[in-house]
């Protein structure tokens, strides 16, 4: 779908000046107020009349778990601090329900403004404060004029005398002026600025009286140059732009105006009208202001996405695992700007599904976030990119937003959607699905919503030449011969496809079974247990212990086996023979693929080579993005292995996931972290510490080793929930658990030691 044209404005609200006080709390009030799934619904509008709230619990000590709940909603600020609602007031629920709660009152009107407040009960009947007052508002409930069901459109919202656009469900985008971290002239007698990271803006000057009339030669880009100067002929698709300003006598404020972003694919983002263009920089270069400039006089005019910088953090006694936590935090702050995840702010704009997908998982691990996730999906399902893997990923997302959120409406939505995307009708008898077969009709392109001109496998980008030649011809101009696939053959029966069909019928069966369809559970249980089977029958190589890259190929490409591991389809017995093949690969996967290796390692044990990999210094590898100059991911490892790169791709920011759920192991057992697994897998790692977001509240955890081999953890367990924690078995005969101090007694699974269903609270463990 096109969607070039900027958002239309739809909807006004007009909002009372009210603003409700903030009264004295204790530290037992419910805190962290979100209204669907949004934490500032204040700045934004909800589109349903019947809203979800979810809180995060507190009170004071260990072991706190909500036994029940109140919500208040008001339509006016003073009667919700006055404790007498005019909308709802749910009562005493004795539930211990804290996330997704649905407003249960009379509908809620359109275009107005509500108020909610929410107090607890722990486990020992003691009732906490009042959380302070959480303003939400209602917009347009009807899905006319919407290109596709969920889509999100601009408002104004009118509140204390000033108008504003937002987004509908999603928190709105919004400029902020940043300092720069250093102004000097360079060898040429320009002024050069320095800001201390990239982002996406515009240059904002306070000039003194010029005088005279004069044009200024500004330069915005993101790579250095030698003698501090922006690098005109920065290569590949690194940003790099250079606009003439017009200064003249009477006028001292000045805004680089930068021509429009022009949309040349599909779904191109835009910018609505009344916003300024930005692009990618951090260093800017002004050519012919003769006078002096200080910091202060330059701002950059940035854009962001909603992005909270406390909500996580992350330190370890390894510098390069720090740097390069750093780097994927940042960027997954700033890549998001248009509202939507993209592919990449420079060259596309575009949503692509894989893209979005390791960005979502990524975003999770450091912002308490969710609303944007979903939009996004929402997005994909109705305007779909053309890789069959990409379309593979719509499952993967949903029901990532399900563990993350414990929220099943998306997957109710568009459950007939999901079945879609799992591209079944592509099957042939034994299960295994094919694009090359003649199954890909009009008709079915229609039903997933794709209306381009190529539908067709991926496996990894940029592709390199096919194992069977031997002149270079590799896609988007790798000059390597394996580009990103480890020269894979591409056949009719695709392993990495079907093992990406497998993972679909796999999560679809969990799906159906939320949602009590028990009929198309069974159907997908049993239909992934065919898959499953048949993979390991005609694509696994039981000789060699390796995938083939398809059916009848005798080539085994790094990706033909990394899937099938990521996924759980390779039978344990086969593992000594794939570590070893895995290893001797190295990163030959470009940054997208990054998530799925790792998963794969640490599914096979290989955690010291996993930590090897992450901090590697090679031209593959993330240290190598920041020594060549990026402070934002980019697209590709090296030019080389992608001519045309961008150095803000947020796909390259999976270490932000890899580190939180792979060296810490901590992942949701249940929606909503109701049950949270915490099992680190340092390998070398001597030690580290972890903030980590979730819905119910942030999971502290912090390791080291000391000497002796002793294994110090300690965790803060956020209240309402429970956790798994599996800690790494010592290699000595003989070792002890203590717990606070105490020796308990443990059991061994999976290799690791087991403490089970630990109660909200804090908590240290010494193994050795």
């Amino acid at each position: 779908m096109n969607i070039k044209s900027p958002p239309k404005l739809l909807l006004v609200l007009s909002l009372a000046l009210l603003v409700c006080c903030q009264p004295f709390q204790d530290d037992t009030a419910p805190s962290g107020l979100m209204t669907d799934l949004l934490l500032h619904p204040g700045d934004a509008v909800i589109t349903s009349p019947f809203p979800i709230f979810s809180w995060i619990v507190n009170g004071p000590g260990d072991g706190v778990m909500q036994t029940a709940y109140q919500i208040k909603v008001a339509a006016d600020c003073r009667l919700i601090e006055t404790g007498n609602p005019d909308v709802w007031d749910s009562g005493k629920v004795y539930s211990d329900e804290s996330i997704s709660v649905p407003y249960k009152g009379n509908i809620l009107n359109a275009n107005t403004s509500y108020w909610w407040k929410v107090r607890t009960w722990d486990q020992r009947g003691e009732v906490s404060d009042y959380s302070t007052p959480q303003r939400f508002n209602t917009g347009d409930f009807s899905n006319v004029q919407r290109n596709w069901p969920g889509e999100s459109r601009w408002v104004q919202l009118k509140t204390r005398g000033e108008t504003e656009y937002v987004y509908e469900n999603r928190h709105p985008i919004r400029y902020h002026d940043v300092k720069p971290v250093s102004v000097k002239k360079n060898e040429s007698g320009n002024h050069f600025i320095t800001f201390e990271k990239a982002a996406f803006g515009t240059l904002k000057l306070k000039l003194d009286e010029p005088g005279t009339a004069n044009t200024l030669v500004v330069h915005l880009g993101e790579k250095l140059a030698p003698g501090n100067q922006v690098d005109r002929d920065p290569g590949g698709s690194v940003t790099y732009n250079r606009f003439e300003l017009g200064v003249k006598p009477g006028k001292r404020e000045y805004m680089v105006e930068i021509p429009r972003f022009i949309s040349n694919y599909p779904n191109s983002q835009v910018l609505a009208e009344h916003m300024p263009e930005v692009t990618a920089f951090r260093y800017a270069e002004i050519e012919g202001w003769p006078g002096d400039l200080q910091t202060d006089q330059v701002h950059r005019h940035e854009l962001l996405y909603h992005f909270d910088e406390a909500a996580s953090d992350f330190h370890s006694s390894d510098d390069n695992l720090n740097r390069i936590w750093d780097l994927c935090k940042h960027t997954l702050k700033v890549t998001p700007f248009m509202g939507v995840y993209i592919d990449g702010g420079a060259r596309e704009r575009m949503p692509y599904e894989a893209d979005a997908y390791v960005q979502q998982i990524s975003h999770y691990a450091v912002d308490r976030e969710y609303a944007i996730q979903r939009y996004t999906n929402d997005f994909l399902i109705f305007n779909p990119s053309w890789p069959t893997e990409w379309h593979l990923h719509i499952v993967l997302m949903a029901w990532a937003d399900y563990m993350a959120t414990g929220n099943e409406a998306f997957l109710e939505k568009y459950y007939d959607e999901l079945k879609k995307k799992t591209l079944l009708p592509l099957a042939r008898e034994d299960g295994l699905i094919s694009t090359r077969t003649g199954l890909v009709t009009k008709d079915f392109l229609e039903g997933i919503h794709y209306h381009g001109t190529s539908f067709r496998d991926i496996v990894d980008w940029p592709q390199g030449t096919p194992a069977n030649e031997t002149s270079l011809r590799s896609g988007h101009g790798s000059i390597t011969f394996e580009g990103e696939t480890d020269r894979y053959i591409f056949s009719d029966i695709n392993t990495v496809v079907n093992a990406f069909h497998f993972r679909n019928l796999v999560l679809m069966a969990k799906i159906a079974g939320v949602l009590g369809k028990t009929v198309d559970e069974a159907f997908f249980r049993e239909r992934s247990a065919l898959v499953k089977a048949s993979i390991n029958e005609k694509l696994l190589d039981r000789e060699k212990g390796l995938y083939r890259d398809g059916e009848g190929v005798d080539h085994y490409a790094f990706h033909a086996t990394m899937f099938p591991v990521a996924f759980g389809l390779a039978p344990e017995s086969y593992y000594p023979g794939l570590r070893e093949f895995l290893i001797s690969k190295g990163m030959a996967c470009s940054p997208y693929g990054t998530p799925y290796l790792f998963d794969a390692l640490y599914k096979l044990g290989l955690e010291d080579y996993a930590f090897e990999l992450l901090t590697s210094e090679t031209d593959r590898s993330w240290m190598n993005m920041i020594r060549f100059g990026t402070t934002i991911t980019s697209e590709a490892w090296d030019i080389k292995y992608k001519r045309n790169m961008t150095w803000n791709h947020a796909w390259g920011a999976a270490p932000a996931y890899i580190i939180t759920r792979g060296i810490f192991g901590i992942e949701p057992l249940e929606p909503a972290y109701r049950t949270v697994l915490i099992k680190p897998q340092p390998g070398a790692l001597q030690s580290a510490e972890i903030k980590s977001p979730t819905i119910r509240g942030p999971i502290h955890a912090k390791f080291s080793r000391e000497p002796g081999g002793v294994f110090i953890m300690e965790v803060i367990i956020p209240a309402n929930t429970h956790a798994r924690v599996m800690l790494p078995k010592p290699d000595q005969e003989n070792f002890t658990l203590r717990l606070n101090g105490n020796e308990i007694p443990f059991t061994i699974t999976e290799g690791s030691v087991l403490i089970d269903n630990l109660k909200a609270g804090r908590y240290l463990l010494e193994l050795g």
